[in-house]
Parts: structure tokens; sequence; C-alpha cells
């Protein structure tokens, strides 16, 4: 039983991971259309900036500052560069965002090396928020918790509740009228694009000092985040947050079930025809973890390929 619980509780909190960086790209698809292959990248800029920053201005302002920076490169990316292209469509705004992103892990190789830095949390943040099960759960598991689900927050009511949200709505879907009643749409899309790079900096800060800070955490959890993404709906804000919770708790509970399906042909004294099939029927749940969250896609584009939560195109 308290297997189950931790697993569950560390399930939550990596999919809270998950929605942190994949709340931007959710933004500005469902804002702009674009799909940023780029935007992991802002999740491991975020991390290295954090890193940078600690020894100058602290743990927590690094944790401030490191998102705005990465928010700043986001707006001179779609000033300088997504800009010019997204007047030929998708595919070039895929092409050039992916070699962006080789551009920026490249970029970090350099400054930083081809391997791990030392970004860690501080002492007096290194301590068990309480006890499972005889086990300590680190409270700044609980703090990347907390900061995900106050991400969701804000967000939500930013677009639902504020002058903001209703001129970056009208922005998306009536642009020739935002433009006519004086808005700057060019403007509203930069800034909707630098939000979203901030909020994936703003993930990599607080989970690169948890998580280990190298120069392959983009293409670690940048397939990952696009698995939510589609999952939980193209642009669908709730969609990313329910899909994000699925796939971890899915995914730290299978990894800690040491069974395979001929164990439930056992159930019915089918082991031994189970066991003489082989393949699938014998691969054990925990050596298959990695590739649940892929099936569970693949299940969605043909049952429901918009998405739990997304719109019907």
């Amino acid at each position: 039983m308290d297997w189950l619980l931790v697993s569950v509780m560390n399930g939550v909190v990596y999919g809270l991971l998950l929605f942190m960086v994949s709340a931007g790209l959710t933004l500005i698809f469902g804002m702009m259309g674009v799909l940023n292959f780029a935007h992991a990248s802002f999740y491991m800029l975020g991390a290295y900036f954090a890193f940078s920053l600690q020894a100058r201005i602290g743990f927590w302002g690094a944790i401030l500052v490191a998102p705005i920076i990465v928010g700043a490169v986001g707006v001179v990316v779609e000033r300088y560069f997504l800009r010019r292209v997204h007047q030929y469509g998708h595919a070039h705004e895929l092409l050039l965002t992916f070699g962006l992103s080789f551009m920026i892990a490249e970029l970090v190789k350099l400054f930083y090396g081809n391997y791990p830095v030392n970004y860690r949390i501080p002492g007096s943040l290194d301590f068990a928020a309480f006890a499972v099960g005889g086990l300590d759960y680190p409270a700044y598991r609980v703090l990347m918790g907390g900061v995900a689900m106050a991400m969701f927050v804000l967000i939500y009511l930013l677009l639902t509740r504020t002058r903001v949200g209703i001129i970056v709505r009208s922005a998306i879907y009536k642009p020739r009228m935002a433009e006519a009643l004086g808005h700057n749409v060019p403007l509203v899309f930069m800034g909707v694009f630098g939000v979203g790079a901030a909020l994936a900096g703003l993930a990599g800060a607080v989970a690169g000092a948890f998580y280990t800070t190298n120069p392959n955490m983009a293409l670690e959890l940048g397939v990952m985040v696009f698995v939510v993404v589609v999952v939980g709906g193209l642009g669908s804000l709730g969609g990313a947050m329910l899909a994000s919770i699925l796939i971890g708790t899915i995914t730290s509970l299978s990894v800690g079930i040491d069974a395979s399906l001929s164990d439930l042909f056992a159930l019915f004294g089918a082991r031994q025809w189970a066991e003489g099939v082989g393949g699938l029927l014998t691969l054990k749940v925990s050596s298959t973890a990695g590739t649940i969250p892929f099936a569970l896609m693949l299940l969605i584009l043909l049952v429901r390929p918009h998405g739990l939560l997304g719109e019907k195109g």
C-alpha cells in the first residue's frame, strides 16, 4: 500500500512537471498555431541560466530571473526568425524550430560542456515534507507540484478573467477586427510566444535543481511533452493538465509492476500456453514503461484524434 501511495505521488509530481513544460507549448499552439520543436530547449535554457545565476543572486533570485531571460530569448526567436517564415506555413516553422533546437543544444555544450552541471537544491530546501511507509518524501517535490498548480490557475485566470486575455483571444480568432480596434496583433503574438518560452524556462529553473541538468535534458523530456500535448488536445490547457497527470501516474505505476501478461493468463490456467507463445506476453510491465505513453497516444489518435479535451477541427 505504501508503494502504491508513493508511486501515485511521484507520478502526479512528474505529471505536473510535464504540465509546466507543456503549458507554454499549448499556449503557443493554441494562440498562434505554431508547433514549436525548440520548446523543450527553452526548458533546458531555464535550468542552465538558473545554474549560472544561483551563485550571484541566490537560488530564489535565479528562479525568478532565469524565466525572464528565457522569455526574452523567445521574443527574439519570434520576432527575428518565426515571423519571417510564418507566411510560408507550418512546414517552414517546424523546420526552423527543429534546427533551432540543435543550435541551442550545441551552444549549451560549447559554454557548459557535454556533461551535467552541479545545479542542486539549496540546503534550506533539502528536507522531508512527511514520511510515507518509513520513507521521507522530499519537500522540494511538493514545491514543484505547487508551482505547477499555481501556474495552471494563473494562466487560466489570465486568459478568462482579464482584459489581456480578451485581447489575446480576439487577436487569434478575429485578427483583422482586433487590428481595426487598434491592437497590435504581431506584438500580441510576440508576447504570447515570449510568455510560453518563459513558462518553459520556469519549469527548467525549478526542476533542474531536482533532476539532472545536462545537455540532453531537452531531448529527454521534449518527446514526452509532445505526447502530452497530443493526448490532451492541441491548444487545450485543461487537456494538457489532464494528460500530464495521466501519463505521469501511469508511467510511475508501471515502473514498479514486475508482472507480465503471462501472469494474467496464469489466473485462467493458461500460463504454459502464454509462455509458449512468448513475445509481448512474457515482457514485464516495468520493462515497457517507457513505451506506454506512446501507446496511449496512438490509442487516442485512433479513437479521439482531437485529444481528450481538444476541440474538433
